[in-house]
């Protein structure tokens, strides 16, 4: 380990623009990704905003611990699919979800009533080809001015990143998975 030494000074300079609803990606193939966004989703329901977290791949009667959670503190979190791609029975009707999901979700965004919107694990319906890229770039570009939008999903389409004002990737390192360990509740679900 390297020993730092603590900054005296402030090392950046304070931003001179306009507040703005940004857009937000959390991508990448290490862990973290919807647990960061629902980390923000808490931030922002702790200052009295008004939150609502869509999730492409869970089933709407899906009660993981985030669910229990957000609905005990009362932050909306809505399943819109039938799990991921390899416990579908059918793909179309999977699209499908997804598509009915999206317009869901871009309603949401466009009508300007909440602070915060998550779509979680968008990524996987956008890059299966079930939603249209150019709507989902439309609707971000054309949300109004005060909207925060922020998408999770392993290998996030270049054309979003690009438009994002803010994107992290979560890089894996080392997993337990990959150790034999399998996933825990309270830590994956």
């Amino acid at each position: 380990m390297h020993i730092e030494i603590p900054p005296t000074e402030k090392p950046y300079d304070k931003p001179e623009g306009e507040r703005r609803g940004i857009v937000i990606v959390n991508t990448g193939d290490g862990k973290g990704k919807s647990t960061a966004a629902f980390g923000l989703a808490l931030r922002a329901h702790g200052r009295g905003k008004v939150v609502q977290i869509y999730q492409f791949m869970k089933v709407p009667t899906a009660r993981f611990g985030e669910h229990r959670m957000f609905e005990q503190i009362g932050i909306p979190i809505q399943g819109l699919g039938d799990g991921f791609s390899w416990k579908s029975q059918d793909l179309e009707h999977s699209a499908q979800l997804a598509r009915n999901g999206w317009e869901t979700a871009k309603a949401t965004i466009l009508g300007g009533q909440h602070f915060l919107v998550v779509l979680d694990e968008i990524t996987y319906p956008l890059i299966y080809g079930w939603l249209p890229l150019d709507d989902v770039l439309h609707t971000l570009r054309t949300r109004p001015g005060h909207v925060h939008v922020c998408l999770t999903g392993r290998r996030c389409p270049p054309e979003i990143v690009e438009l994002a004002d803010t994107v992290t990737e979560m890089t894996l390192v080392k997993h337990a998975f990959k150790a034999g360990i399998p996933a825990q509740r309270g830590i994956e679900d």
